[in-house]
């Protein structure tokens, strides 16, 4: 039986631990969270867009409550419609207009609190950089103070905004100072679909045409939103790249129902794949270009997983997206090697590292030193996971090596340090499901999980087979 005790160790304000006894197996049907990035590039478009917008499905973390929060602070309207089984509609009342006049009312910076949400800090730069004399400060919590924003600071300059932060890599808090923008072309040197949005958002009131040259393509989710929307976009793919141009665009308001989010669908996909005797079905997952790696990566591993595709249906103004149903049953896997364009972002990457613990043999993330400035250093994070699980994991510069325990030893309880961050969280209390029966885990400051998922110890608790 698995037990999980909330509140066990009292830490400073804020914070606590949860404790994991392994046990049986995890068995059901779960829907995930709305898809996050969905969530919070519909809830900017929907800001600018001119009329009433309508977004269902959204995500009800931390991450996406500071998004309502600040495109209501530059202006917008947003309410929200409570509909049966606790679902719930967000109608937002758009406009450029808001977002230039509302804020003007005082001499003062704009300031936004992005707390945790490094996606919102970066689009919020690029969204507000072409509104004329609009200044905005940007702050953030402890985890997102600490972060780099130089990569979108350098484009949206060049394009001419004026974007200043602290030091050469302009960390948060930053102050954009909106004005007319010009087009410009880019190709990121790091992959990066926060950066892409940036430009593109920043792209779509500039004057010209802006051009984002993708050598390996990241999450689609912009553009695919900006072209449902008729914005005036061209999308061409090439190899493992693409290229996106953009022109200055009348938004019109939009209806959209966002699907379920790869990235916390791939914490359940593994779960299933290393809890022994699981089977669960995730249903209505994005089907995503760029979001989906994580299941060849498993699939590569040997995991027992069955794919249910549905084309995208849209039906009048509504947006309609691809989606998936993910079956998957406990069993044996085998390490494999992951390349980072499988991954472009990485989430999924602290997840896969279990699955690596778990597994027969070697396991090799070639070049994810990327993972040391996410919302902590995931990549020190990882290690100290996988080897408290029995493990072996190594750096060799910029790739990470797992060798995995494999079915005969089954992975061993451990104390996990989470710095903050939920997706550290969550892969934890996964691994401590994952541990030999009877074995006791604990997880330090896990309610940083709510960012993202907060349902998400609840859906552990549906799961479990008592």
């Amino acid at each position: 039986m698995i037990t999980l005790r909330e509140d066990l160790v009292q830490g400073v304000e804020n914070e606590s631990s949860l404790e994991v006894v392994s046990g049986g197996p995890l068995r059901g049907t779960l829907r995930v969270p709305g898809d996050k990035s969905i969530s919070h590039r519909a809830l900017l478009l929907a800001a600018r867009a001119g009329g009433r917008s309508l977004i269902s499905g959204y995500s009800k973390g931390a991450d996406v409550t500071r998004t309502i929060k600040a495109v209501e602070v530059l202006g917008a309207e947003v309410a929200r419609i409570e509909g049966p089984g606790g679902s719930a509609v967000l109608e937002v009342e758009g406009g450029l207009g808001n977002w230039s006049e509302s804020p003007r009312r005082s001499l003062d910076a704009v300031e936004v609190d992005c707390g945790n949400a490094g996606t919102l800090m970066r689009l919020l730069a690029g969204a507000v950089a072409g509104v004329d004399g609009l200044v905005v400060k940007l702050t953030g919590d402890s985890s997102l103070s600490s972060r780099p924003m130089d990569r979108v600071a350098e484009p949206l300059r060049a394009m001419g905004a004026s974007v200043t932060g602290s030091g050469n890599r302009c960390v948060p808090p930053i102050t954009v100072v909106g004005s007319r923008l010009n087009g410009i072309e880019w190709e990121p040197r790091v992959a990066s679909a926060q950066v892409k949005s940036a430009i593109l958002l920043a792209g779509i009131v500039a004057d010209g045409e802006t051009v984002v040259k993708e050598p390996i393509t990241t999450r689609t989710n912009t553009e695919d939103l900006l072209q449902a929307v008729r914005a005036d976009i061209e999308i061409v793919d090439d190899g493992e790249g693409r290229t996106i141009r953009v022109r200055r665009s009348k938004l019109n308001a939009f209806n959209v129902a966002i699907p379920g989010d790869p990235s916390q669908a791939a914490f359940w996909t593994v779960a299933g794949c290393v809890v022994p005797e699981s089977e669960i079905k995730i249903v209505d997952v994005y089907d995503g270009k760029a979001r989906m790696g994580f299941l060849s990566v498993l699939e590569r591993m040997g995991a027992d997983i069955e794919l249910e595709r549905r084309d995208v249906v849209e039906s009048g103004s509504e947006i309609g997206f691809a989606t998936l149903e993910i079956s998957v049953r406990a069993g044996p896997l085998k390490g494999t090697v992951v390349e980072a364009a499988e991954i472009p972002s990485l989430d999924e990457v602290p997840i896969l590292a279990v699955a690596a613990a778990a597994a027969t043999g070697n396991t090799r993330f070639n070049r994810v030193g990327e993972l040391r400035v996410k919302e902590s250093d995931r990549l020190e994070g990882v290690l100290e996971l996988v080897r408290g699980l029995g493990a072996t994991a190594v750096t060799e510069g910029d790739d990470l090596i797992v060798d995995g325990v494999g079915t005969e030893r089954r992975l061993t309880g451990t104390h996990v340090h989470t710095r903050g961050d939920h997706r550290m969280a969550m892969a934890g209390i996964v691994a401590a499901l994952a541990t030999k029966a009877g074995e006791t885990s604990v997880i330090e400051d896990y309610h940083m999980i709510g960012t993202s998922y907060p349902g998400f110890i609840a859906d552990v608790r549906s799961l479990a087979i008592v």
